[in-house]
């Protein structure tokens, strides 16, 4: 149910739809590509092809809703946000409609993937780059950058890093308080916004932190026999997404053409039990 409510979150707040290889939004705006980055949210089986990875979810109940009732590496019984944008396609030319790099387990803080042995952000940065590359080998110099001016990018990160990292497991504690950690994480934001841009990227949605504390795994350590939301991480979570809102309508200023936007996720996300 948690992945399910957080689906219909997502599409709400972006509206969009996929049909022929394009991606509409309100006012008639289309997409030519849907390029994608982060973790577990939007990830539709990359770590199936990651070694010694520790989080992984090809294997049952996982995929029981989804075509087949076969786990397909997608953190869910069924879909994932993503699905929902496009349609999964294999053809050569389909590299034209964009791709999905999202990783489950990654963050913005580095020893996120680390921790777990996932596909950090910056690596799949490069995996973009390879992908460009790709494109104007196949496609030429022209279209490609008509494709990654014109497409729609989605970055969904920083669940893992204030959930796992911090809170869970610890591991940032002794380094960073909170104020200081969402600092952190604002400027690798920040800092992967930007090299998106200097690829060529112009038209990014960054998703926020949903309420964490309301994650049904941690109201089991943190919140009691009642199992109630917890304040200090939704605080948390609060404070990532102010100061995130800040930097990126900083950067909305200082790139030129660049459309920055920020999208956040409901408290019924995270709320629900699994």
């Amino acid at each position: 149910m948690e992945l399910q409510r957080m689906v219909l979150v997502v599409c709400c707040v972006l509206s969009l739809s996929a049909a022929e290889g394009v991606i509409k939004l309100p006012d008639n705006e289309t997409f030519p590509a849907l390029i994608l980055f982060g973790d577990s949210i939007i990830d539709t089986g990359t770590n199936n092809y990651v070694a010694n990875t520790l989080v992984t979810c090809d294997f049952p109940p996982y995929g029981r809703d989804f075509m087949g009732g076969t786990p397909t590496g997608r953190f869910s019984n069924g879909k994932v946000p993503s699905d929902f944008l496009g349609t999964p396609r294999s053809q050569p030319s389909d590299l034209l409609n964009g791709v999905n790099f999202a990783s489950g387990g990654t963050g913005y803080d580095p020893l996120t993937a680390h921790l777990v042995s996932v596909v950090s952000l910056p690596e799949q940065l490069e995996q973009f780059k390879k992908y460009s590359e790709n494109l104007k080998g196949n496609f030429g110099e022209s279209k490609t950058n008509f494709i990654l001016s014109k497409g729609l990018v989605l970055v969904v990160s920083s669940s893992n890093d204030i959930a796992n990292t911090y809170f869970a497991t610890g591991a940032r504690k002794l380094q960073y308080d909170i104020p200081s950690y969402t600092d952190m994480l604002v400027q690798t934001a920040s800092s992967f916004v930007k090299e998106l841009y200097e690829s060529g990227l112009r038209r990014i949605g960054v998703f926020g932190a949903p309420p964490l504390g309301c994650l049904p795994f941690l109201r089991t350590l943190f919140g009691g026999l009642q199992r109630i939301c917890v304040e200090e991480i939704n605080m948390a979570s609060k404070l990532f997404n102010s100061k995130l809102s800040s930097e990126l309508q900083n950067l909305n200023q200082s790139l030129p053409q660049a459309k920055v936007d920020l999208k956040l996720m409901t408290e019924d996300a995270a709320a629900q039990e699994p």
